[in-house]
């Protein structure tokens, strides 16, 4: 009855005409992007079976496994300590406005009791329980936006066509037109999440699969986005391809890297007009690797929060949860820094847009309205220039107990007379201006 019920929802909404080259984003869409602009502070959670292995989530293709062997580690997946409302809290305390799950990443595992497969957390675990369903319950609940993560690839289904990546794992050739049923597949696993959790995001990975292919691989993107879009116009919808966004998409994706920037090699693409989304671990990796202890410090998180901020952009700052179901104490330890800071600081980020002096190597700027936050991270000395084109009327710490003299040039720069060499994570400056 489950299966027919959403077999129907997927066929009443899937678009499978000509892709959608004229999407208008409805009122609600608008307001959903806006609301997620001023957000700018994510969690990612990478957490699934591979964390059993405590590897990372690409050790089904690292190791070269069969993925018939890999399935088996989910008889063995039991986070007990699992607890919706303590993680959501923890988020919720860091100053995080919005949460990103990996619903079902590429080993194919899904986070959520789903009608379309067996290979899920309830039916294939003995924990039993639908993760995906008591976190959306327990954000909606907290006051927290509930993104899922989706992959477009699958190492362990042989209808999906093989790309660079999960080679290794293949036993034997993929079916014949596999792709139409791997398609329709994963159309009938979004319905259900949008139908059954009330999906605020979907943030797709794996286009780059086929990015080395002789012929270039269709994955009928603009019309999974209109299915989307047809059941839900506000959920939003982001796509980790590295490449300029197409239509249909609603926010841009940054791996590893602010925007405009391309030092981890994966975001040499145009910045754009959408909302803009850069994410970044903790420590090295994305799942849960049990010997990746380099976490950044919390002045490090704060200052990339900051930047990120300052780009107009969001920061999706990822967690790899234990087998266990606990998040690692460092985690935990680096959250609670970055709540206790943008509790004291937070009007200088939230709401904000893109400051208008680009990123220095003193700081950056964030504005809002008719205020202008100077962040300055490195500065040994009392004078600072700021080549602005605006009139600056007031200049004061950010706390409004000392007022800082400036000096004004032509065309409005102006350089600032502090009354300390700045010192800390981050001394705010804040400009009044018109």
């Amino acid at each position: 009855m489950k299966r027919a019920l959403f077999a129907a929802l997927a066929m009443l909404f899937c678009i499978s005409t000509t892709a959608q080259n004229t999407y208008q984003p409805t009122k609600e869409n608008l307001k959903a992007r806006q609301e997620f602009a001023d957000s700018k502070l994510g969690i990612f959670l990478h957490w699934g079976i591979y964390s059993t292995f405590a590897q990372g989530e690409w050790y089904l293709h690292k190791s070269k496994l069969s993925h018939a062997e890999y399935k088996k580690a989910a008889d063995a997946f039991y986070p007990h300590r699992f607890d919706a409302k303590a993680w959501v809290k923890a988020f919720k305390d860091a100053g995080a406005k919005y949460i990103c799950l990996t619903s079902r990443h590429h080993d194919g595992f899904s986070m959520w009791d789903t009608a379309y497969s067996d290979y899920d957390i309830v039916d294939a675990t003995p924990f039993k329980r639908d993760v995906v369903k008591e976190l959306a319950k327990e954000c909606k609940r907290q006051g927290l936006k509930f993104h899922l993560y989706y992959s477009h690839i699958d190492w362990s289904r042989d209808d999906y066509p093989v790309g660079k990546a999960g080679r290794y794992v293949t036993e034997k050739e993929h079916i014949e037109g596999g792709w139409a049923n791997y398609y329709r597949f994963m159309n009938n696993q979004l319905a259900e999440l949008i139908t059954k959790y009330d999906v605020d995001a979907l943030w797709f990975d794996g286009v780059w699969d086929h990015r080395e292919d002789a012929t270039p691989f269709n994955w009928q993107l603009e019309e999974q986005y209109a299915m989307i879009h047809s059941i839900k116009p506000e959920c939003l919808i982001g796509n980790n391809h590295h490449l300029t966004p197409i239509s249909g998409e609603d926010f841009q994706i940054f791996e590893r890297d602010l925007p405009g920037e391309n030092k981890a090699g994966f975001s040499g693409q145009d910045v754009g007009k959408l909302p803009l989304e850069t994410c970044q671990t903790m420590n090295k990796g994305w799942g849960y690797e049990v010997d990746d202890t380099e976490y950044k410090s919390a002045t490090e998180l704060i200052r990339y929060l900051v930047s990120t901020s300052g780009k107009g952009a969001n920061l999706l700052l990822n967690i790899g949860p234990q087998p266990n179901g606990e998040l690692p104490a460092t985690a935990l330890a680096r959250l609670k820094e970055m709540g206790e800071w943008l509790r004291q600081y937070g009007d200088s980020v939230y709401g904000t847009t893109a400051g208008d002096i680009p990123a220095q190597k003193w700081g950056v700027t964030t504005r809002k309205g008719n205020r202008l936050f100077v962040h300055i991270f490195d500065l040994k000395a009392k004078e600072l220039h700021l080549p602005l084109s605006c009139k600056v009327v007031k200049a004061h710490t950010f706390d409004g107990k000392q007022t800082i003299k400036f000096a004004k040039h032509k065309e409005g720069a102006i350089t600032l007379n502090l009354n300390e060499i700045p010192s800390g994570t981050d001394y705010i400056v804040e400009l009044i201006t018109k």
